[in-house]
Protein backbone atom coordinates (compact mmCIF):
# COMPACT_ATOMS: atom_id res chain seq x y z
CA UNK A 1 0.00 0.00 0.00
CA UNK A 2 1.30 3.25 -0.78
CA UNK A 3 2.28 5.59 1.75
CA UNK A 4 0.80 9.25 1.83
CA UNK A 5 4.09 11.76 0.40
CA UNK A 6 5.75 13.14 3.51
CA UNK A 7 4.27 16.64 4.47
CA UNK A 8 7.72 17.74 4.62
CA UNK A 9 8.87 16.48 0.81
CA UNK A 10 11.33 18.29 -1.47
CA UNK A 11 10.38 18.43 -5.21
CA UNK A 12 12.52 16.61 -7.33
CA UNK A 13 15.30 18.76 -8.92
CA UNK A 14 16.28 19.26 -12.67
CA UNK A 15 18.72 16.28 -13.25
CA UNK A 16 20.90 16.77 -16.45
CA UNK A 17 23.18 13.61 -18.16
CA UNK A 18 26.25 13.23 -16.24
CA UNK A 19 29.15 12.86 -18.64
CA UNK A 20 30.08 8.92 -18.08
CA UNK A 21 26.63 7.33 -16.15
CA UNK A 22 24.12 5.20 -17.69
CA UNK A 23 21.77 4.37 -15.34
CA UNK A 24 17.91 2.80 -15.31
CA UNK A 25 15.32 0.50 -13.39
CA UNK A 26 13.51 -2.63 -13.88
CA UNK A 27 10.68 -4.67 -12.01
CA UNK A 28 12.14 -7.77 -11.02
CA UNK A 29 9.07 -8.31 -8.65
CA UNK A 30 12.00 -9.37 -5.29
CA UNK A 31 8.85 -8.38 -3.32
CA UNK A 32 7.27 -5.52 -4.41
CA UNK A 33 4.30 -5.85 -6.90
CA UNK A 34 3.60 -3.01 -9.83
CA UNK A 35 6.75 -1.43 -9.35
CA UNK A 36 10.64 -1.28 -10.25
CA UNK A 37 12.99 -2.51 -7.54
CA UNK A 38 16.38 -2.80 -9.37
CA UNK A 39 18.63 -0.24 -10.56
CA UNK A 40 21.37 -0.58 -12.65
CA UNK A 41 24.14 2.06 -13.47
CA UNK A 42 27.34 1.65 -15.98
CA UNK A 43 30.62 3.83 -15.88
CA UNK A 44 33.56 3.60 -18.10
CA UNK A 45 36.70 2.00 -17.68
CA UNK A 46 38.98 4.39 -15.25
CA UNK A 47 36.46 5.42 -12.70
CA UNK A 48 37.26 5.83 -9.31
CA UNK A 49 35.18 5.26 -5.90
CA UNK A 50 34.76 5.86 -2.51
CA UNK A 51 32.54 4.46 -0.02
CA UNK A 52 31.59 4.60 3.55
CA UNK A 53 29.44 1.98 5.25
CA UNK A 54 27.47 1.06 8.68
CA UNK A 55 29.31 0.17 11.73
CA UNK A 56 26.53 -1.81 12.36
CA UNK A 57 28.35 -5.08 13.65
CA UNK A 58 25.82 -7.28 11.47
CA UNK A 59 26.33 -6.19 7.77
CA UNK A 60 24.59 -7.22 5.12
CA UNK A 61 26.04 -8.97 2.16
CA UNK A 62 26.31 -6.60 -0.09
CA UNK A 63 28.21 -4.40 2.83
CA UNK A 64 30.94 -6.69 2.48
CA UNK A 65 30.98 -7.44 -0.89
CA UNK A 66 31.71 -3.82 -1.58
CA UNK A 67 34.58 -2.75 1.41
CA UNK A 68 36.41 -5.86 -0.19
CA UNK A 69 35.99 -4.41 -3.64
CA UNK A 70 36.36 -0.89 -2.93
CA UNK A 71 40.19 -1.88 -1.78
CA UNK A 72 41.07 -1.54 -6.03
CA UNK A 73 39.44 2.09 -5.75
CA UNK A 74 37.49 1.47 -9.49
CA UNK A 75 34.35 0.51 -10.61
CA UNK A 76 32.25 -0.12 -13.96
CA UNK A 77 28.99 -0.88 -12.15
CA UNK A 78 26.78 -0.76 -9.77
CA UNK A 79 23.46 -2.64 -9.28
CA UNK A 80 20.45 -2.51 -6.05
CA UNK A 81 17.67 -3.72 -5.56
CA UNK A 82 14.65 -3.11 -3.30
CA UNK A 83 12.74 -4.70 -1.12
CA UNK A 84 15.41 -7.60 0.20
CA UNK A 85 18.30 -6.17 2.16
CA UNK A 86 20.15 -9.58 2.28
CA UNK A 87 21.03 -9.27 5.68
CA UNK A 88 21.40 -12.45 7.94
CA UNK A 89 21.41 -14.68 5.10
CA UNK A 90 24.43 -16.45 5.74
CA UNK A 91 26.66 -18.07 3.29
CA UNK A 92 23.41 -17.79 0.46
CA UNK A 93 23.35 -13.76 1.18
CA UNK A 94 27.41 -13.81 0.29
CA UNK A 95 26.67 -15.96 -2.81
CA UNK A 96 23.59 -13.63 -4.34
CA UNK A 97 25.91 -11.25 -3.66
CA UNK A 98 28.51 -12.92 -6.25
CA UNK A 99 26.07 -13.77 -8.51
CA UNK A 100 24.51 -10.55 -9.06
CA UNK A 101 28.43 -9.01 -9.55
CA UNK A 102 29.09 -11.88 -11.94
CA UNK A 103 25.87 -11.31 -14.03
CA UNK A 104 26.44 -7.51 -14.01
CA UNK A 105 30.51 -8.29 -14.95
CA UNK A 106 29.34 -10.69 -18.26
CA UNK A 107 27.23 -7.77 -19.27
CA UNK A 108 29.43 -5.02 -18.70
CA UNK A 109 32.68 -6.46 -19.46
CA UNK A 110 34.57 -5.79 -16.59
CA UNK A 111 36.39 -7.47 -13.32
CA UNK A 112 33.89 -8.66 -10.63
CA UNK A 113 35.06 -6.47 -8.32
CA UNK A 114 34.64 -3.41 -10.07
CA UNK A 115 30.59 -4.24 -9.83
CA UNK A 116 29.50 -2.39 -6.43
CA UNK A 117 26.43 -3.99 -4.84
CA UNK A 118 23.40 -2.43 -2.80
CA UNK A 119 20.23 -4.05 -1.03
CA UNK A 120 17.69 -2.78 1.24
CA UNK A 121 14.26 -4.21 2.42
CA UNK A 122 13.67 -6.93 5.10
CA UNK A 123 16.40 -8.60 6.99
CA UNK A 124 16.26 -12.15 7.57
CA UNK A 125 14.89 -13.14 3.93
CA UNK A 126 16.78 -15.19 1.61
CA UNK A 127 17.58 -13.22 -1.57
CA UNK A 128 15.87 -14.44 -4.67
CA UNK A 129 18.68 -13.40 -6.62
CA UNK A 130 17.56 -15.50 -9.87
CA UNK A 131 14.71 -12.82 -10.23
CA UNK A 132 17.44 -9.90 -10.23
CA UNK A 133 19.91 -11.76 -12.15
CA UNK A 134 17.72 -12.49 -14.94
CA UNK A 135 16.10 -8.81 -14.80
CA UNK A 136 19.36 -7.25 -15.80
CA UNK A 137 20.45 -8.08 -19.15
CA UNK A 138 17.05 -6.48 -20.50
CA UNK A 139 18.06 -3.43 -18.03
CA UNK A 140 21.31 -3.12 -19.15
CA UNK A 141 20.12 -3.07 -22.48
CA UNK A 142 17.86 0.30 -21.66
CA UNK A 143 20.53 1.94 -19.52
CA UNK A 144 20.57 5.93 -20.78
CA UNK A 145 21.69 8.88 -19.55
CA UNK A 146 18.43 10.54 -19.00
CA UNK A 147 17.28 7.79 -16.08
CA UNK A 148 18.02 9.55 -13.12
CA UNK A 149 14.31 9.88 -11.87
CA UNK A 150 13.64 6.48 -12.44
CA UNK A 151 16.95 5.34 -10.68
CA UNK A 152 15.81 7.53 -7.70
CA UNK A 153 12.46 5.90 -7.42
CA UNK A 154 14.00 2.16 -8.31
CA UNK A 155 15.75 2.55 -4.71
CA UNK A 156 12.68 3.70 -2.46
CA UNK A 157 11.38 1.27 0.12
CA UNK A 158 8.86 3.18 2.73
CA UNK A 159 10.41 6.15 1.18
CA UNK A 160 7.55 8.67 0.02
CA UNK A 161 9.18 10.72 -2.32
CA UNK A 162 12.19 10.19 -4.37
CA UNK A 163 15.13 12.30 -3.36
CA UNK A 164 18.25 13.60 -5.71
CA UNK A 165 20.42 16.73 -5.43
CA UNK A 166 22.79 18.20 -8.09
CA UNK A 167 25.73 20.69 -8.19
CA UNK A 168 28.08 22.69 -10.32
CA UNK A 169 31.41 22.53 -8.91
CA UNK A 170 34.77 24.21 -9.96
CA UNK A 171 38.30 22.34 -10.49
CA UNK A 172 40.66 24.66 -11.71
CA UNK A 173 38.37 27.07 -13.20
CA UNK A 174 36.62 24.08 -14.97
CA UNK A 175 33.29 22.85 -14.68
CA UNK A 176 32.63 19.25 -13.28
CA UNK A 177 29.04 18.34 -12.15
CA UNK A 178 28.17 16.28 -8.73
CA UNK A 179 24.77 14.48 -9.00
CA UNK A 180 23.67 12.51 -5.93
CA UNK A 181 20.32 10.05 -4.80
CA UNK A 182 19.83 8.25 -2.02
CA UNK A 183 16.78 6.45 -0.02
CA UNK A 184 16.14 6.25 3.46
CA UNK A 185 12.78 7.16 5.50
CA UNK A 186 13.51 4.67 8.71
CA UNK A 187 16.21 2.89 10.47
CA UNK A 188 17.77 5.99 10.37
CA UNK A 189 21.12 6.85 12.80
CA UNK A 190 24.89 7.84 12.73
CA UNK A 191 27.56 5.54 12.70
CA UNK A 192 27.76 6.40 9.21
CA UNK A 193 24.52 6.83 6.68
CA UNK A 194 21.47 4.83 7.74
CA UNK A 195 20.75 4.60 4.48
CA UNK A 196 21.55 4.48 0.55
CA UNK A 197 23.22 7.07 -0.95
CA UNK A 198 25.25 7.18 -4.24
CA UNK A 199 26.90 9.91 -5.60
CA UNK A 200 28.37 10.41 -9.20
CA UNK A 201 31.21 12.98 -10.61
CA UNK A 202 32.69 13.19 -13.76
CA UNK A 203 35.63 15.14 -12.34
CA UNK A 204 39.14 13.07 -12.95
CA UNK A 205 40.10 12.47 -9.03
CA UNK A 206 42.12 9.86 -7.65
CA UNK A 207 40.32 7.24 -5.82
CA UNK A 208 42.38 8.36 -2.17
CA UNK A 209 41.33 12.28 -2.36
CA UNK A 210 37.60 10.65 -3.54
CA UNK A 211 37.48 8.59 -0.17
CA UNK A 212 39.24 11.69 1.76
CA UNK A 213 36.38 14.08 0.65
CA UNK A 214 33.63 11.41 1.05
CA UNK A 215 34.49 10.96 4.76
CA UNK A 216 34.76 13.85 5.74
CA UNK A 217 31.54 15.21 4.02
CA UNK A 218 29.73 12.12 5.80
CA UNK A 219 30.56 13.65 9.10
CA UNK A 220 29.26 16.65 8.84
CA UNK A 221 25.86 15.57 7.15
CA UNK A 222 24.44 11.79 7.72
CA UNK A 223 26.62 11.28 10.67
CA UNK A 224 24.53 14.40 12.12
CA UNK A 225 21.19 13.18 11.36
CA UNK A 226 18.36 10.63 12.84
CA UNK A 227 14.95 9.73 13.05
CA UNK A 228 14.91 6.47 15.08
CA UNK A 229 18.04 6.16 16.74
CA UNK A 230 18.31 2.77 15.19
CA UNK A 231 21.61 2.23 13.26
CA UNK A 232 21.11 0.01 9.75
CA UNK A 233 22.85 -3.09 8.45
CA UNK A 234 23.19 -1.88 4.99
CA UNK A 235 24.08 1.86 5.27
CA UNK A 236 26.39 2.52 1.89
CA UNK A 237 27.43 5.77 0.29
CA UNK A 238 29.14 5.49 -2.57
CA UNK A 239 30.91 8.06 -4.82
CA UNK A 240 31.89 7.76 -8.48
CA UNK A 241 33.98 9.48 -10.53
CA UNK A 242 33.80 8.95 -13.89
CA UNK A 243 37.04 11.44 -15.22
CA UNK A 244 34.93 12.08 -18.40
CA UNK A 245 35.06 15.99 -17.36
CA UNK A 246 38.35 18.19 -18.87
CA UNK A 247 39.99 20.08 -16.20
CA UNK A 248 43.31 20.61 -14.66
CA UNK A 249 44.79 17.22 -13.66
CA UNK A 250 44.55 16.53 -9.67
CA UNK A 251 47.81 14.63 -8.54
CA UNK A 252 47.20 12.17 -6.20
CA UNK A 253 50.12 13.84 -4.24
CA UNK A 254 49.09 17.58 -2.99
CA UNK A 255 45.86 17.69 -5.45
CA UNK A 256 43.70 18.35 -2.23
CA UNK A 257 44.19 22.06 -2.50
CA UNK A 258 42.64 22.06 -6.05
CA UNK A 259 39.55 20.12 -4.55
CA UNK A 260 38.76 22.97 -2.50
CA UNK A 261 35.48 23.79 -4.47
CA UNK A 262 34.93 20.31 -5.00
CA UNK A 263 34.36 19.58 -1.41
CA UNK A 264 32.43 22.39 -0.98
CA UNK A 265 30.21 21.29 -3.45
CA UNK A 266 30.24 17.77 -2.42
CA UNK A 267 29.32 18.54 1.15
CA UNK A 268 26.27 20.28 0.18
CA UNK A 269 25.28 17.41 -2.31
CA UNK A 270 25.69 15.14 0.80
CA UNK A 271 23.42 17.65 3.34
CA UNK A 272 21.17 17.98 0.64
CA UNK A 273 20.55 14.23 0.57
CA UNK A 274 20.62 13.74 4.57
CA UNK A 275 18.16 16.06 5.05
CA UNK A 276 16.05 14.81 2.54
CA UNK A 277 16.41 11.59 4.74
CA UNK A 278 15.00 13.27 7.73
CA UNK A 279 12.36 15.33 5.62
CA UNK A 280 10.85 12.00 4.65
CA UNK A 281 11.32 10.19 7.88
CA UNK A 282 8.67 7.82 9.18
CA UNK A 283 5.34 9.47 10.12
CA UNK A 284 7.33 12.87 10.21
CA UNK A 285 5.54 15.98 10.34
CA UNK A 286 7.96 18.27 11.22
CA UNK A 287 11.91 18.80 10.56
CA UNK A 288 13.73 19.72 14.00
CA UNK A 289 17.47 21.09 13.44
CA UNK A 290 19.31 21.08 17.20
CA UNK A 291 22.02 24.05 17.32
CA UNK A 292 24.38 23.31 20.34
CA UNK A 293 27.06 26.02 21.43
CA UNK A 294 29.10 26.71 24.50
CA UNK A 295 29.97 23.01 24.70
CA UNK A 296 33.72 22.24 25.89
CA UNK A 297 34.53 20.66 22.17
CA UNK A 298 32.85 20.32 19.19
CA UNK A 299 32.82 16.33 19.43
CA UNK A 300 30.90 16.89 22.79
CA UNK A 301 28.39 19.11 21.13
CA UNK A 302 27.54 17.15 18.71
CA UNK A 303 27.31 14.33 21.59
CA UNK A 304 24.46 16.62 23.25
CA UNK A 305 22.94 17.55 19.98
CA UNK A 306 21.98 13.77 18.93
CA UNK A 307 21.18 12.94 22.70
CA UNK A 308 18.25 15.39 22.05
CA UNK A 309 17.56 14.55 18.69
CA UNK A 310 17.19 11.06 19.47
CA UNK A 311 15.06 11.21 22.71
CA UNK A 312 11.54 10.10 22.86
CA UNK A 313 10.14 12.30 24.71
CA UNK A 314 11.53 15.79 23.13
CA UNK A 315 10.04 14.40 19.73
CA UNK A 316 6.59 13.65 20.79
CA UNK A 317 6.81 16.52 22.51
CA UNK A 318 7.43 18.20 19.03
CA UNK A 319 5.30 16.00 17.27
CA UNK A 320 2.49 17.17 20.00
CA UNK A 321 3.53 20.72 19.65
CA UNK A 322 3.96 21.00 22.81
CA UNK A 323 6.86 23.92 24.47
CA UNK A 324 8.01 21.48 26.65
CA UNK A 325 11.95 22.95 27.48
CA UNK A 326 12.54 20.42 30.36
CA UNK A 327 12.76 17.43 27.87
CA UNK A 328 15.76 18.97 26.33
CA UNK A 329 17.20 20.25 29.52
CA UNK A 330 16.82 16.79 30.22
CA UNK A 331 18.52 14.89 26.71
CA UNK A 332 21.27 17.59 27.67
CA UNK A 333 21.95 16.37 30.91
CA UNK A 334 21.80 12.29 29.57
CA UNK A 335 24.33 12.77 27.04
CA UNK A 336 27.02 11.90 29.22
CA UNK A 337 29.15 15.23 28.08
CA UNK A 338 29.94 17.94 30.38
CA UNK A 339 27.03 20.32 31.38
CA UNK A 340 26.49 22.61 34.17
CA UNK A 341 22.45 22.80 35.03
CA UNK A 342 23.36 26.49 35.71
CA UNK A 343 24.95 27.17 32.94
CA UNK A 344 22.76 26.04 30.53
CA UNK A 345 20.32 28.06 28.40
CA UNK A 346 17.75 26.68 26.31
CA UNK A 347 15.53 28.52 23.01
CA UNK A 348 12.99 27.21 20.71
CA UNK A 349 12.03 29.08 17.50
CA UNK A 350 14.62 31.44 18.51
CA UNK A 351 13.09 32.48 22.03
CA UNK A 352 15.12 31.91 25.01
CA UNK A 353 13.04 30.06 27.11
CA UNK A 354 15.56 29.95 30.22
CA UNK A 355 19.31 31.15 30.36
CA UNK A 356 21.77 30.03 33.50
CA UNK A 357 19.71 27.24 34.81
CA UNK A 358 16.84 29.45 35.08
CA UNK A 359 13.21 30.25 32.99
CA UNK A 360 13.74 33.70 31.76
CA UNK A 361 12.34 36.65 33.95
CA UNK A 362 9.11 37.35 31.75
CA UNK A 363 9.33 34.74 29.69
CA UNK A 364 6.40 34.55 26.91
CA UNK A 365 5.31 31.23 25.89
CA UNK A 366 3.17 32.50 22.97
CA UNK A 367 5.58 32.93 20.18
CA UNK A 368 7.17 29.50 21.40
CA UNK A 369 3.62 27.89 20.61
CA UNK A 370 3.05 29.31 16.92
CA UNK A 371 6.65 28.66 16.29
CA UNK A 372 5.88 24.94 17.53
CA UNK A 373 2.56 24.69 14.81
CA UNK A 374 5.47 25.21 11.83
CA UNK A 375 6.78 22.43 10.07
CA UNK A 376 10.27 23.25 10.69
CA UNK A 377 11.54 23.60 13.97
CA UNK A 378 14.83 25.22 15.76
CA UNK A 379 16.06 24.51 18.84
CA UNK A 380 19.15 25.90 20.23
CA UNK A 381 21.11 24.99 23.32
CA UNK A 382 24.01 26.97 25.25
CA UNK A 383 25.73 24.95 27.47
CA UNK A 384 27.71 27.70 28.75
CA UNK A 385 31.32 26.12 29.22
CA UNK A 386 33.61 26.60 25.83
CA UNK A 387 33.55 26.77 22.42
CA UNK A 388 32.21 23.43 21.30
CA UNK A 389 29.51 23.72 19.07
CA UNK A 390 27.75 21.32 16.47
CA UNK A 391 24.71 20.81 14.63
CA UNK A 392 21.94 17.75 14.04
CA UNK A 393 18.74 17.24 12.39
CA UNK A 394 15.77 15.01 13.12
CA UNK A 395 11.91 14.80 12.91
CA UNK A 396 9.15 14.20 15.27
CA UNK A 397 7.76 10.82 16.22
CA UNK A 398 4.70 10.61 15.61
CA UNK A 399 1.95 7.34 15.54
CA UNK A 400 2.82 6.67 11.85
CA UNK A 401 6.11 5.31 13.00
CA UNK A 402 4.33 2.79 14.71
CA UNK A 403 1.91 2.50 12.12
CA UNK A 404 4.50 2.00 9.23
CA UNK A 405 6.86 -0.07 11.37
CA UNK A 406 4.02 -2.61 12.65
CA UNK A 407 3.00 -3.76 9.91
CA UNK A 408 6.23 -3.39 7.59
CA UNK A 409 6.54 -6.91 6.97
CA UNK A 410 2.70 -7.57 6.40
Amino acid sequence: MALPVSPLAVNLPELPPLAGVRLGAAAAGIRYKGRTDVVMAEFPAGTTVAGVFTRNKCPGAPVDWDRAALASGKARALVVNAGNANVFTGKAGADAARATAVAAAGLVGCPVKQVFLASTGVIGELLPHERLTAALPALHGTLSEASWEAAARGIMTTDTFPKASTRIASIGGAEVRITGIAKGSGMIAPDMATMLCFVFTDAKIPAPLLQAALGKGTESSFNCTTVDSDTSTSDTVLLFATGQARHPKVPAEGGAALLRDFRARLNEVLLDLALQVVRDGEGAQKLIRIDVSGAVSARSAKRVAMAIGNSPLVKTAIAGEDANWGRIVMAVGKAGEPADRDRLSVAVGGVWMARDGGVVPGYDEAPVVAHMKGREIGIAVDLGLGTGKATAWTCDLTHGYIDINGSYRS
